[in-house]
């Protein structure tokens, strides 16, 4: 006789944005809504309410999947702060990050190894300094023009002329690139500017702010290892993976995670892991990705897409960052299949919207296969048992590929 009881009926979920200064109830819409149509597509039930009690932000998912009850706590660690402090606001400053950032990723040879597995996300990290220098060249041309016009009345006013020139030139130069960095909204020049810049500051280490913030976070994972949960699952998207990746390394070794205790996951999401650790400083980070492929007391799942092209898709992460341990055994790399799982129809409408396909691994699939979020984060099943029998994506990168792999300093 079988037992009827489902593997998880009670999860608790914590969520890691990526590099994003936005506030986080933007992913609780996200959930809602995707949640809601994914649900339509596939047949089951999903219910979201707000979340009980003081803490971190976060909602309740109460969902009927497979037939079985799932109650989900899902809460997102927030760092938006830290992310809102690193972006500057003066011109001349976003200019020297872009200096400071060629100079780390461009004579070390660093974006010339990213460029080997993927040109996408090494296209994205070259596009803010291509679309930076080419505003500020059209600023000074702008500049130079209303310089040329003031220096026609050079033979009636002489020296004035001249001195009101050079401030027209700089005057206009600066207002030009005020009205640039307003449409950052569209263009996203100034946003990937600073994210590289932030990885980049310390050459693949993490600032100490960062890291006491990562503590919080694992200290709220560790607790919540202890509560009545049937599996503590953490998901990484985007640069949150690198982050979730030490948080977990520090817990295993601290022995936070209790033997008989939830079942302990990990969900890594467009994963850009080698633009931090290919840098020359992130021993911390080579050193965790090591540890953490090699427990067997945690699932570590990474699902990526070659649609995605802000992602180091279908690079394995341990591999190519030259770590790779004796034993092995994570992370299983697969993909989501965008141009199977989204309709031609959707594909066409996201065609060249990149950050949206960046964000498709939250977002619901009009022709879903075995990559499901929802089902994931609030189905009966956890993400070792679905993803048991799953083989990793024959294309997958999985050879050494970085030049800096020591792992202490």
């Amino acid at each position: 006789m079988t037992d009827p009881r489902p593997e998880v009926q009670r999860r608790r979920v914590f969520y890691i944005p990526g590099y994003d200064p936005m506030p986080p109830r933007r992913y609780r819409e996200l959930y809602r809504t995707e949640g809601a149509a994914q649900a339509g597509i596939s047949g089951y039930d999903l219910r979201l309410t707000p979340k009980r009690g003081e803490g971190a932000y976060g909602w309740q998912v109460s969902a009927v999947i497979d037939g079985a009850r799932v109650e989900s706590d899902v809460e997102v660690l927030v760092w938006s702060d830290i992310v809102q402090a690193s972006m500057s606001d003066t011109l001349a400053a976003t200019y020297w990050q872009m200096v400071r950032t060629a100079w780390t990723y461009i004579p070390s040879g660093v974006l010339r190894r990213l460029m080997l597995m993927r040109k996408g996300p090494v296209i994205a990290a070259l596009y803010p300094v291509g679309v930076l220098l080419l505003q500020l060249l059209v600023a000074i041309l702008a500049g130079w023009a209303a310089h040329a016009v003031l220096a026609l009345l050079s033979p009636w006013i002489g020296v004035v002329a001249q001195v009101l020139g050079a401030v027209a030139w700089i005057a206009v130069i600066w207002a030009v690139l005020r009205w640039f960095r307003r449409q950052d909204g569209r263009l996203y020049a100034y946003y990937l500017m600073h994210d590289y810049a932030f990885s980049a500051r310390h050459r693949g280490a993490n600032p100490p702010e960062l890291e006491a913030r990562m503590a919080a976070f694992r200290a709220a994972i560790s607790e919540a290892l202890r509560a009545p949960v049937d599996e503590v699952l953490v998901v990484g998207h985007s640069s949150g993976a690198h982050l979730a990746v030490s948080i977990l390394a520090d817990l295993l070794r601290a022995g936070a995670a209790p033997s008989r205790g939830p079942k302990l996951a990990l969900l890594t999401l467009g994963q850009v892991i080698p633009m931090v650790s290919f840098l020359p400083e992130a021993h911390r980070l080579r050193a965790d990705l090591a540890y953490l492929s090699t427990r067997r007391d945690i699932a570590w799942v990474d699902v990526s897409a070659p649609g995605d092209g802000c992602s180091f898709a279908l690079c394995d992460p341990v591999a190519v960052s030259g770590v790779a341990p004796e034993g092995k055994r994570w992370p299983l790399v697969f993909s989501a299949q965008f141009s199977r799982t989204l309709s031609p129809e959707r594909l066409r409408a996201l065609r060249w919207r990149f950050f949206r396909l960046h964000f498709q691994y939250l977002r619901a699939f009009d022709r879903p296969r075995d990559y499901d979020y929802f089902r994931i984060t609030a189905g009966p099943m956890t993400l070792a048992s679905r993803y048991a029998e799953r083989p990793p994506s024959n294309s997958r990168i999985d050879i050494p590929v970085s030049k800096y792999t020591s792992t202490a300093p």
